[in-house]
C-alpha cells in the first residue's frame, strides 16, 4: 500500500487507474551531429515527414475537441505545416551536419524568436512553435507526444504539470481525476480544474511513484490518493460519480444557512462570456470583475470609448443587481507596455495595480470614467474595488476619484497583510471590501502562489491568513457594519465558505460551477455553527489541522463526495 499527499485544488472523489502524461521532451545535445554514414539529404528529408505527422495528429485531436481547445488545436496543427520551420530544420542539416532533431530544436528557437521580436499577437504564437518543435522531435524520436494520453477507457490522469496546449484536449469525459507533481492551487492547471469541476490535487511531489496503470482512489477533498482501494472507497467514488448525473441546482438567492441567515453568492467573471454563465448558474451578481481582459496583448491603452461599450455589455446582463468591478490589476504576472516597468526585479512586490496610478494617473481615470458611462447606461449597480491598497492614503486617494465621478460604492480590495491589520481605518474611508484570498495568502505567507514547491505555504486555510480575514471582518464591524466580501478562489470551497462566513464575511464570490455546491453546504449549519467551525479553523495548529477539523464537522461534505 502507498498513500501520496498533495495541495487539494478541486473536490472530488474517484476511483481510476493512472495514466501518466508524458514527461517533457528533453533537448537534444547542442553538439549532436550526423550520425556518422548516414545520408544527410535523407536525414534532412525526415523532418517535414514528421512534421506532416504532427500535423495529422493534431487534426484528429481538433475534430474530437470544441469551442476554445478546437480553436487553439488547429492553430497549432498549421504551425506544423508551416514550411518555415522545417525548412530551416532541413538547413541546418545539410550546412551544418546537425541530426535532424538538433535542427528542429535550433530552427524552432530561431522561430520563436523571431516572433517574439515582432510582440503583440504573434508573439504569442511563439509558445505555439516550441509545442510543436517538441512534438516533431518526440516523432522523430519514436517517443509518445506531449500531451494527454488517447485511450479509450477513463483514466486518472497524472502529470508533471499541464502547458496551456495540453488543456485544450482535457476532457472531463475520459478524465475521471487530475494529479500533478508540480503546479499551486492558484496556477492555470487548478483554476481550469475548478472551471470544468474536475477533481484535482497538485504539488503530490511523490505521484510518480505509481506506475502507469495502477488503481487508484483520488480523494481530492482531503488531497491524497491511495493505491489500497476499499469498498468504501468504491461507495464514496459512487455517491461523486451519482452527484455529477444528477447534479445540485442554485437557482439565487443567495446562501441561506438553516437559522436563515442570508450570504450573497456571486460570480468571478472576467468578461461578457463568463458574464453569461453567470447568469446561467443563477448568481446574485458579480463579485469580481476582471477587467485586465480589454488591456492585456496591447501595446497601446483601450480608449475610455471602447472600455464603455465592454462594460456596459457585461452591465446589461445583471439590471438591478450588483457588478464588483476591478480596476486593473496590472503587473506581476499580468505586465502592460504601456502601462508596468518590465525591468522591475521583484514585479510581485513592485508598482502594479492601483499603485500604477501614482504615476500614470490618467489610466485609472480614463477607466473610472468608462465605468461611469456604463453604468448611466444601464440598470446595473456598479461597485468599483482598486486593487493593491496597502495604506489609508491609498484608499482615501481611490475614493475620491470614485466621488469625483459619482461612482458609489467603492471600496478596496484587501490583499496585503497592511490593509487587513488596519481594516477599521480602511473601511472608515470607503464603502465596503472584498478579499483576495489568492494574492493575501502569497503576502501573508511570503510564498510565490506560482511556485508548485511553494504550494503548501499557498493554502487559504493557514490560520494565518484566516486571522487576517477575522481581522477584516472586524475593522468592518467597527467602521459601521460596513460589508466584506471574499472573491479569491478560498469562497467556492464548501467547506472554507463555511469558516468565512462564520468569520463575518457577506458575500461570496467564485466560478460560477462551485454556487450549487457552496449553497448546499451553507444550507447544513445555523451561523452560530459556522462561527463554532471558523473559531476551529483559526485557532488550528496546522492548516491540514484545521481544514481536517471542518470537514469532520461538516458530514454533508463526505456525503456529497465533496
Amino acid at each position: 500500500m502507498a498513500q501520496y499527499t498533495g495541495v487539494p485544488v478541486s473536490p472530488g472523489r474517484v476511483v481510476g487507474t493512472i495514466r501518466t502524461m508524458a514527461p517533457p521532451v528533453a533537448e537534444p545535445a547542442a553538439d549532436a551531429t550526423l550520425p556518422e554514414g548516414a545520408d544527410a539529404a535523407a536525414e534532412a528529408e525526415r523532418i517535414p515527414a514528421a512534421a506532416a505527422a504532427v500535423q495529422a495528429a493534431l487534426t484528429r485531436l481538433a475534430e474530437r475537441a470544441s469551442g476554445d481547445g478546437k480553436a487553439i488545436l488547429e492553430a497549432t496543427a498549421q504551425m506544423a505545416a508551416d514550411p518555415s520551420l522545417t525548412t530551416t530544420a532541413k538547413g541546418l542539416v545539410l550546412s551544418a551536419g546537425k541530426s535532424a532533431e538538433r535542427a528542429v530544436w535550433e530552427a524552432g528557437d530561431q522561430v520563436a524568436t523571431m516572433l517574439e521580436g515582432l510582440g503583440g499577437y504573434m508573439a504569442e504564437r511563439a509558445t505555439d512553435v516550441r509545442d510543436v518543435r517538441a512534438r516533431i522531435v518526440a516523432e522523430l524520436r519514436g517517443e509518445q507526444a506531449p500531451g494527454i494520453p488517447d485511450v479509450d477507457e477513463p483514466f486518472v490522469l497524472t502529470a508533471i504539470d499541464l502547458a496551456p496546449a495540453d488543456t485544450a484536449t482535457l476532457d472531463p469525459e475520459r478524465v475521471l481525476a487530475l494529479v500533478t507533481s508540480d503546479g499551486g492551487p492558484q496556477s492555470h492547471t487548478a483554476i481550469l480544474a475548478r472551471q470544468l469541476g474536475l477533481p484535482a490535487i497538485v504539488a503530490a511531489k511523490s505521484i510518480h511513484e505509481f506506475a502507469d496503470g495502477t488503481e487508484v482512489f483520488v480523494d481530492a477533498g482531503y488531497g491524497t490518493v491511495t493505491d489500497e482501494v476499499t469498498e468504501e472507497h468504491h461507495r464514496f467514488a459512487a455517491a461523486w460519480s451519482e452527484l455529477q448525473k444528477n447534479p445540485l441546482t442554485y437557482e439565487g438567492g443567495g446562501g441561506v444557512l438553516a437559522d436563515g441567515h442570508t450570504v450573497q453568492l456571486l460570480a468571478n467573471i472576467g468578461g461578457a462570456k463568463d458574464a453569461e454563465k453567470a447568469v446561467a448558474a443563477h448568481a446574485d451578481g458579480v463579485g469580481l470583475f476582471r477587467t485586465e481582459f480589454l488591456f492585456l496583448d496591447r501595446e497601446d491603452e483601450p480608449t475610455v470609448e471602447e472600455q464603455t461599450a465592454a462594460y456596459r455589455e457585461v452591465f446589461t446582463l445583471f439590471p438591478g443587481k450588483k457588478v464588483v468591478v476591478r480596476t486593473i490589476d496590472a503587473g506581476a504576472d499580468k505586465p502592460l507596455p504601456f502601462l508596468t516597468d518590465a525591468e522591475e526585479p521583484n514585479p510581485a512586490l513592485g508598482v502594479r495595480a492601483y499603485r500604477t496610478s501614482w504615476e500614470k494617473r490618467s489610466v485609472l481615470t480614463n477607466q473610472l470614467d468608462a465605468i461611469a458611462a456604463a453604468g448611466a447606461d444601464t440598470e446595473a449597480t456598479p461597485w468599483v474595488m482598486a486593487p493593491m491598497i496597502s495604506t489609508v492614503e491609498d484608499t482615501e486617494d481611490f475614493a475620491a476619484l470614485c466621488a469625483e465621478r459619482g461612482l458609489s460604492p467603492a471600496g478596496i480590495m484587501v490583499e496585503t497583510p497592511s490593509a487587513a491589520i488596519t481594516a477599521d481605518r480602511q473601511l472608515a474611508a470607503c464603502d465596503f471590501a472584498s478579499i483576495g484570498t489568492n494574492d493575501l495568502t502569497q503576502y501573508t505567507m511570503a510564498a510565490d502562489r506560482m511556485l508548485g514547491s511553494l504550494a503548501h505555504l499557498n493554502n487559504p486555510w493557514q490560520p494565518a491568513v484566516l486571522a487576517l480575514v477575522e481581522a477584516t471582518c472586524t475593522g468592518a464591524a467597527t467602521a459601521g457594519g460596513k460589508p466584506v466580501g471574499v472573491c479569491g478562489e478560498a469562497a467556492g470551497d464548501p467547506g472554507l465558505a463555511v469558516v468565512l462566513v462564520g468569520l463575518g464575511v457577506t458575500s461570496l464570490s467564485m466560478t460560477p460551477r462551485s454556487l450549487p455546491a457552496v449553497a448546499k453546504v451553507l444550507s447544513t449549519v445555523t451561523l452560530e455553527q459556522a462561527q463554532e467551525l471558523a473559531r476551529a479553523a483559526v485557532s488550528a495548529r496546522t492548516a491540514e489541522e484545521g481544514r481536517d477539523a471542518i470537514r469532520a464537522g461538516l458530514p454533508v461534505l463526505g456525503e456529497l463526495g465533496l
